[in-house]
């Protein structure tokens, strides 16, 4: 069983108002090539189609061109979507029940009731059965009438809410099982500072978001979004494929791709990286002004500037954008003489949860608990 594995698609993503339309038609004609080649039985999404819940009509047609000429170069194979959390659940989840029977399987909401389940899509190989479980993003209140809240009423955690959807269904180990899901999978032993996230990535307070990729082990592979950068969720088998094109600054540099995922027999997995080349790099230079306009290229391009003296150059925005067409942002390097006497304030590198916290001095459980929704609740809007 051949499955190619996409996620964080950001269709609508404007990178510093710059339109990206073009960039990901660019990188989808490179994918349907892909595909052509490789034939794979099934091609899974992993969240995040749209950037934007209620995604503009040129979006719409974008998505639209993609999904089309997919389901034409691969007729026979089975296209599985969920939605991320900057998606509209229930409007990927519109024509859910018409669409499977084209093999395009659309899901944006989560269980909702108690007859409900994850959605599982079944196909067969001389190996036997694969099994697909697409759960979309998950948010606790969300799915609190199917996993119960805490001895408080209040809602259970992203890891307790996720846990016991997964519980409820009956995964049969000796087929082979493959997870679909957009949520922030936390390896064993590691803490969530120690993810490099990315500027585009909309992060929790005090990351309550977190869960523990353990949850992942019944699986045979986990096919994850969320993540920009491409990793591993602590084993070769779970893995965040990242997005398609750099959707920040903070992505430049990276490499990215279509993980193609092949399942043999049970227990046997190979993946293999299908470089995506994107229309434009995101670069970060640095330098002198002179230093700088010699590295002229049609990238798109945050220049930050180091020049210690002032400048007396009446044009230099111009000269600057006249080298990089595609400029994203000129900034300029402080230079400030240090005071060592002074203390350190560690305040400028604090979560707004933390700081909040040594504001109010020691807030009581319950205050913490009303603090961190109120930020979340700021964030995710």
């Amino acid at each position: 069983m051949k499955l190619f594995h996409l996620s964080d698609l950001h269709i609508g993503l404007k990178l510093y108002n710059r339109d990206l339309r073009e960039d990901h038609l660019f990188v989808f004609r490179q994918v349907i090539e892909y595909a052509a080649k490789e034939l794979p039985d099934a091609v899974v999404i992993a969240g995040d189609l749209y950037d934007k819940a209620v995604p503009s009509a040129e979006s719409v047609a974008v998505f639209d061109w993609f999904i089309s000429a997919l389901s034409e170069t691969i007729p026979e194979a089975e296209i599985m979507l969920i939605s991320g959390n900057h998606d509209s659940a229930p409007r990927i989840d519109c024509f859910r029940s018409v669409l499977k029977k084209q093999h395009l399987h659309l899901v944006g909401l989560p269980p909702l009731a108690q007859e409900d389940h994850i959605e599982t899509v079944s196909l067969q190989d001389e190996y036997g059965t694969v099994r697909f479980y697409l759960l979309p993003f998950v948010r606790p209140s969300m799915v609190k009438m199917i996993v119960g809240t805490g001895e408080n009423g209040n809602n259970l955690s992203y890891e307790a809410s996720v846990r016991r959807l997964l519980q409820r269904e009956a995964v049969d180990s000796s087929v082979r099982n493959v997870l679909v899901s957009h949520q922030f999978y936390l390896p064993d032993g590691k803490q969530p500072e120690e993810i490099d996230r990315t500027d585009a990535e909309i992060r929790t307070a005090g990351n309550i978001d977190a869960i523990s990729a353990s949850l992942l082990n019944p699986f045979d592979y986990a096919a994850l979004g969320h993540i920009h950068k491409p990793m591993k969720a602590g084993s070769d088998r779970f893995r965040y494929c990242g997005t398609p094109l750099p959707c920040s600054v903070s992505e430049a540099g990276q490499s990215k791709g279509v993980i193609m995922a092949e399942l043999r027999e049970k227990g046997t997995v190979r993946t293999t990286v299908l470089p995506l080349t994107p229309l434009h790099e995101v670069r970060k230079i640095s330098g002198t002004l002179e230093d700088v306009l010699l590295r002229a290229c049609d990238d798109y391009v945050s220049v930050l500037l180091t020049d210690r003296a002032d400048f007396d150059v009446f044009d230099l925005q111009d000269r600057i954008r006249s080298a990089f067409p595609n400029l994203l942002e000129i900034r300029r390097e402080l230079w400030q003489p240090q005071n060592y006497s002074a203390p350190v304030s560690p305040a400028e590198y604090l979560d707004p949860f933390t700081l909040c916290c040594r504001f109010l001095q020691n807030p009581s459980e319950r205050d913490q608990e009303l603090l961190r929704e109120v930020i979340n609740t700021s964030i995710l809007r």
